[in-house]
């Protein structure tokens, strides 16, 4: 009755137009729009469960259960006081828990990252009075960011290194030249600029008094735990397939374990609390970026960009890039990388070019588009649903005030590295 791939595309635009539109409602629309997929028969029900990303969910609904108990301990609160109390300003207090983002990202899963940090940033937020939403969307865009410069720091990352057989310390330096982690860096470092200048209004010197007391140690040590578990588990799961959903999720049923027998917690009401709406959320982005990779899209975008390119090398890696960064700013960077990563070889070959050159810029350009919006990476959506918890729903235009300026200004400096080192 209706071609599938024409079905997809159409569902998937109109998906996208009403999230901007009406973002108090994206979760009610994702969910429709995974229907529509699925009754429209341009996906079968199959199909659209095997399109989620179950890692992703292990991932995010375990590390939820953790960072709950985690804010409950008080520790969150505790560290912002000292934070806050050692940090020259306000500016500077929010500046460094970006940098500690940044830092856990290079060796945890995005969302975890953002998960494990928004309890100490919303907790540095009450006590200071000030709104936590520019706050948790620079936390968000700072793991995307770091997450791009290790193999085990985001998925892109270990798809690159699988598909070009890339060990951990190839980031750091590859066939004797620095590698993506210093192109990250860079960027880093540009990007930094962006956020002083968005927070530098925040100049008070705030001295809290210490009256934050730890209930207990051990949902600190649970978290610890954690995080060093997924560092490792990056190392045996390369292909990011389904561990570290699982050690998210064995570690949620060991801190609910504690909680209950420590504080006699209702099981329901734990339940009750987590987020369902950006669970939902996530679950139905998944389905509707799914279908436009089944019915052939992606692959369709990558053959358009590789005759697009034509022989240039300059205006070709330029242009890879770019196109990159705007399509990951709305579809999922994974499936696009993957479509990508045989053009880019095709156009190096072509070009009788390093393949690095055009597989470097094409990670920077699909990893960092994501921060533009706050529906182009997980960890944003993750973000935005917490922060509409908490009674700060983040508008569409709000989030690209903030997220087009830093991915602009820590593409553009890792673009040129790349260009310098690896042309």
């Amino acid at each position: 009755m209706f071609d599938p791939s024409y079905v997809a595309i159409v569902i998937f635009v109109l998906s996208y137009v009403l999230f901007v539109a009406l973002p108090e409602r994206r979760t009610w629309i994702a969910i429709a729009g995974a229907g529509l997929l699925i009754v429209l028969g341009a996906l079968s029900f199959e199909q659209a469960f095997k399109a989620i990303n179950w890692n992703v969910m292990g991932i995010f609904v375990g590390t939820l259960i953790i960072a709950d108990n985690f804010m409950e301990s008080r520790v969150p609160a505790f560290i912002a006081e000292k934070i806050v109390n050692h940090s020259r300003n306000t500016c500077w207090a929010i500046l460094w828990i970006c940098l500690l983002t940044g830092f856990i990202s290079a060796f945890v899963e995005n969302v975890a990252t953002v998960l494990i940090m928004a309890p100490i940033a919303l907790s540095l937020a009450r006590k200071l009075k000030i709104n936590p939403t520019d706050m948790l969307i620079a936390i968000a865009i700072s793991s995307n960011l770091q997450g791009t410069a290790t193999l085990i720091g985001d998925p892109p990352s270990m798809l690159l290194g699988g598909f070009a057989k890339m060990n951990f310390m190839d980031f750091f330096f590859y066939k004797g030249k620095p590698s993506i982690f210093f192109a990250v860096q860079i960027g880093a470092i540009t990007s930094f600029v962006v956020l002083y200048y968005v927070f530098k209004q925040h100049k008070e010197k705030v001295v809290l008094i210490a009256e934050e007391k730890v209930r207990s140690w051990v949902p600190t040590i649970i978290l610890v735990a954690l995080i060093v578990s997924l560092a490792l588990s990056s190392f045996f799961d390369v292909g990011f397939t389904s561990l570290a959903g699982q050690i998210c999720m064995g570690f949620a049923v060991l801190s609910v374990i504690w909680e209950k027998w420590k504080n006699q917690k209702s099981l329901r009401r734990g339940i009750q609390t987590l987020d369902w709406e950006t669970t939902f959320f996530l679950m139905g982005i998944f389905i509707i970026v799914g279908s436009i990779t089944q019915n052939g899209w992606i692959e369709r975008i990558a053959v358009f960009l590789g005759g697009l390119m034509g022989t240039n090398l300059f205006l070709g890696y330029t242009l890879l890039v770019f196109i990159a960064v705007f399509l990951s700013a709305f579809i999922d960077n994974v499936p696009f990388l993957a479509a990508m990563l045989p053009v880019a070889i095709t156009m190096a070959d072509k070009l009788h070019v390093n393949p690095s050159l055009f597989l470097f810029g094409l990670l920077i350009g699909a990893s960092l588009g994501g921060n533009i919006t706050p529906i182009g990476a997980s960890a944003n959506i993750v973000a935005c649903g917490l922060l509409k918890k908490e009674g700060h729903p983040v508008k569409f235009g709000h989030f690209v005030k903030l997220g087009l300026p830093f991915t602009i200004v820590a593409v553009i400096a890792a673009y040129l590295f790349i260009w310098f080192i690896w042309k």
